[in-house]
């Protein structure tokens, strides 16, 4: 089990580097994280949804990511509610009050459930908590963190932030405040983001050990590279302007903004400036103006247009400039999204930015699915130079209902013709497959027309899709981290509770009865 401190301490990163090095040593390992609330979202093959960040420490363990290693998902939608995802498939929309007087014992047995059928596949499990564990005033009613530990009997690591400050006293008070039982699990720590010289620090660490008798496993330097995030927190800490960009790149940073990580691709390609602009700041005039997801589509284009960033943006693609749609950015492009059900919140209807004939209409049936279809073959004069039968493979999630209202004025992007559209002159682009981005050949093509455009030459088409780039960045972080970890303690207290001979008497875990739904 991988616990931390606070927020942000870097809990979701060692979880995916545990998973690796496990993994490299032949085990079958899988991640878990009980309950998560972000908006960073994937689909798995069996078309349910679960958390981003679960998805990639799956993929850092080479195993495909399954619905059971994060059972519960929450989206927050505004208003001091969430949407409920409750194994894969959404439930209800709730405030927190309401989530945990009405959802607390069907979470529970999702996660005892999950952890189950985990526990029939994988050599290893690898648990991730939830911001603190020793939050007191929520420890009642909390499913993620040291209830997980406890019914699993799992030797614990607790993570700590030392950039913030106050490293140790996060570490001791946070000790404070668990119960012996929980205390007791905790097997060693490990402090991330470390700046200076090892040696300036160690009295400290000698210090905690002492005070503690719980040793520090790990001393983890501050690390450039960035891990896929679970919540939009942290998009001014990971983004930096590249020092030479050819193309800058704008993506709207709604209140809302759901799967940033569909823009992880265009990080990762060279000479790109990609920065993040709010409703009330300048646009200015970048090279292309990304839409992306959002879990509150009305709400976030009522904001463009108060702001006038919406004004900006039709300003902006009325002189010729490209604007690119994913979701439900795609439905903003339209004419008007609707919402007669109260699904979002309380706007029935919203008009939006006219830049292509089509409407959205709000449904309570959410469609979440992986796809794979076919590139449109498109007219020689817009220079995509992409082979038409080069398969894209993405994944849907939404509850909008798109419909064209003039089928002549737009081009089909994919054969399937309901995953998205382009105006006549290729200005305008939207489409609902999350993931494109990570269609190498298709990146390419769509940045080549934005190079084109600016007097440079095109890159090369024939490139691997980002999931390569996933594996070699994964490896990266992992031979960055590894040195500075000790694991083996860590490793041997864990056999030693799963035999039931550590301090704690093995806790069987019984096999869940009925569906916890």
């Amino acid at each position: 089990m991988v616990v931390g401190t606070t927020s942000h301490a870097g809990k979701s990163l060692l979880t995916a580097v545990l998973c690796r090095l496990l993994s490299r040593q032949g085990h079958r390992v899988a991640p878990f994280k009980g309950q998560n609330m972000a908006l960073n979202a994937y689909v798995t093959q069996s078309g349910h949804e679960m958390g981003y960040a679960q998805a990639v420490q799956a993929w850092a363990a080479g195993v495909d990511p399954q619905v059971e290693m994060n059972p519960i998902l929450l989206k927050p939608q505004g208003d001091m509610t969430s949407q409920v995802i409750l194994q894969g498939e959404a439930v209800g929309r709730v405030n927190a009050a309401h989530y945990y007087r009405d959802y607390f014992d069907r979470g529970w047995g999702a996660i005892t459930q999950s952890l189950y059928r985990l526990q029939q596949t994988y050599d290893w499990i690898v648990c991730e908590g939830a911001g603190s564990p020793a939050e007191i005033n929520l420890k009642h009613r909390d499913l993620t963190n040291m209830r997980v530990a406890q019914h699993l009997n799992a030797a614990t690591i607790l993570v700590a932030d030392i950039d913030r400050g106050g490293v140790f006293a996060h570490i001791v008070g946070t000790l404070q405040l668990l119960d012996p039982e929980e205390r007791s699990l905790i097997k060693g720590f490990v402090i991330n983001k470390f700046r200076g010289q090892r040696s300036l620090l160690e009295s400290g660490l000698n210090w905690l050990e002492e005070h503690t008798q719980i040793p520090v496993i790990g001393v983890i330097p501050y690390l450039s590279q960035a891990f896929s995030a679970e919540d939009s927190l942290s998009l001014f800490e990971r983004r930096s302007s590249q020092s030479r960009s050819e193309l800058t790149i704008a993506v709207v940073r709604f209140s809302r903004i759901a799967n940033f990580t569909d823009f992880e691709p265009l990080e990762a390609e060279p000479g790109i400036d990609l920065r993040y602009v709010q409703p009330g700041q300048f646009l200015g005039q970048p090279d292309a103006v990304i839409l992306p997801g959002s879990k509150t589509t009305l709400a976030d284009l009522q904001d463009l247009h108060h702001s006038g960033l919406a004004a900006q943006i039709q300003a902006y693609s009325a002189a010729g400039g490209m604007v690119f749609g994913i979701c439900g950015g795609l439905q903003m492009l339209g004419d008007q999204v609707t919402d007669p059900e109260g699904l979002e919140g309380s706007i029935p209807q919203i008009p939006g930015l006219g830049l292509l004939p089509l409407t959205t209409q709000m449904h309570s049936e959410k469609v979440t699915c992986q796809r794979e279809v076919q590139a449109q073959e498109f007219p020689q004069s817009w220079g995509w130079s992409m082979p038409p039968d080069r398969s894209v493979r993405g994944y849907e999630i939404h509850q909008g209902r798109t419909h064209l209202t003039q089928d002549e004025a737009v081009v089909a992007l994919f054969c399937d013709g309901s995953l998205g559209w382009a105006s006549r002159d290729r200005r305008v682009l939207g489409t609902y497959l999350h993931g494109v981005f990570n269609n190498g050949p298709w990146r390419r093509s769509w940045l080549n027309l934005l190079r084109t455009a600016k007097g440079f030459p095109p890159l090369p088409t024939d490139i691997p899709d980002y999931e390569q780039q996933r594996h070699q960045h994964l490896d990266a972080i992992t031979d960055a981290i590894a040195p500075h970890l000790d694991l083996e303690p860590i490793l041997a207290k864990a056999m030693a509770l799963a035999r039931g001979t550590g301090v704690e008497p093995q806790r069987k875990l019984p096999k869940p009865m009925g569906n916890p739904q």
